[in-house]
């Protein structure tokens, strides 16, 4: 494949990236809205981010055998249709389970587009460019996460939250037909060779590294998971911040995000993804720990922005050491399996934590993160992240 082609392929996959992630933090950021506007409890609250999760979970391993065998453009044109068709449903619904569906469905959106992009950058990039590839991948998702919770703010302040779905479900869906009339993402990745070595080359996914590696991230899920749900309402509750100041405070955290992806993936290229890992690991666990102590609004939100880089700072590492552990035949199983993992842990994670703050007070989630992605950090160590020559990859 040409240079040229390469990249608008790679930016095409990247601008999706942007799109299927401008959700993805709305609706934690509104979890103190639902709660005043449907009169819940944290705990049924807590529903908006578990059971969408669940949803997204089990999307993941029919979107891993896809992925390995329809075009890039057909899935990623019904990720954004998904996308677009459910915010516009979540704008007008007034009942709290039918928002919870409507969530639902967007976040099957998710599974389709990251198995599939992942997998189809994995292949076009060669090996030694992956990581950095990864951190203006993700930094396009960051950035999309950022204008999404901004553009929240702005709402919120003037015509109300509902207006964020409706507003971004037009491009999402005109984006959706550009891809699907493009030529670009046309690539048939399977070949007949290949589908036959499929099972014989299966146990190559499930090596002893990738498996402790997946215990090691999910760990790191609980952690991350439990204060990105509820730090909205950690502001709101403890710190007394307008809903519309507390989502402007969380907005930022995905602006610091874009550097912090694309700061991750030069660092894994510097230093290798494993020890970039660590590093973006140690960093989160130092930030949030300061962040669990900080009560003066400039300082919380300076940490909080510290916190923000390194917790974005991991995806580029991970998703090139996924690339590293596993067949380039069975890309899309190995996303779909590494995201399955994730998944399972994002969907029960709000609720588990929000059973232990209804014990205590909203302030123990920062313990209750820190404790997770320490063991997760100690988990990580046994795993290698190699560069072995057959990983390479060329279309």
């Amino acid at each position: 494949m040409r240079g040229r082609e390469m990249e608008r392929h790679f930016w095409m996959v990247c601008i999706t990236h942007m799109f299927v992630e401008v959700y993805f933090l709305t609706q934690v950021a509104l979890i103190p809205v639902f709660i005043r506007e449907f009169q819940l409890n944290l705990f049924e609250a807590s529903f908006v981010a578990t059971v969408p999760s669940f949803v997204q979970l089990l999307t993941n391993i029919p979107t891993g055998y896809l992925a390995d065998r329809i075009d890039t453009n057909h899935i990623l044109f019904m990720s954004m249709v998904a996308e677009a068709a459910s915010a516009l449903a979540i704008s007008q619904t007034n009942n709290f389970w039918m928002l919870v569906l409507g969530v639902s469905v967007m976040r099957v959106s998710s599974p389709l587009y990251h198995i599939t992009g992942l997998s189809h950058i994995s292949r076009i990039v060669k090996q030694e460019k992956i990581s950095r590839s990864m951190g203006f991948h993700n930094a396009l998702g960051s950035f999309g996460s950022a204008i999404g919770l901004i553009s929240l703010a702005l709402f919120l302040s003037t015509t109300g939250w509902r207006w964020i779905y409706i507003f971004w479900s037009v491009p999402i869906l005109i984006w959706g037909f550009v891809l699907l009339r493009s030529s670009q993402l046309k690539i048939s990745r399977t070949s007949k060779e290949e589908k036959g070595v499929t099972l014989k080359r299966l146990p190559l996914v499930f090596s002893s590294g990738f498996l402790i590696f997946l215990v090691a991230i999910g760990l790191r899920e609980v952690g991350n998971t439990g204060t990105a749900t509820f730090m909205t309402t950690y502001l709101v509750e403890m710190r007394e911040l307008s809903e519309a100041t507390a989502s402007l405070v969380f907005g930022l955290g995905p602006f610091m995000g874009i550097v912090g992806s694309l700061g991750g993936g030069y660092l894994g290229e510097k230093v290798g993804a494993k020890k970039a890992l660590d590093i973006a690991m140690f960093g989160c666990i130092a930030s949030l720990s300061v962040l669990a102590t900080s009560a003066q609004i400039h300082l919380l939100t300076f940490v909080y922005l510290l916190y923000a880089y390194f917790s974005n700072s991991v995806w580029s590492p991970m998703n090139t050491i996924v690339a590293d552990l596993t067949p380039v035949t069975e890309r899309g199983l190995s996303f779909s399996v590494y995201f399955f993992s994730e998944g399972l842990i994002v969907s029960i994670t709000p609720t588990i934590a929000a059973a232990v703050i209804g014990l205590s007070d909203i302030w123990h989630i920062f313990p209750f993160s820190i404790i997770f992605l320490t063991i997760g950090l100690v988990t990580l160590q046994p795993v290698s992240s190699p560069k072995e020559p057959t990983a390479q990859v060329r279309d």
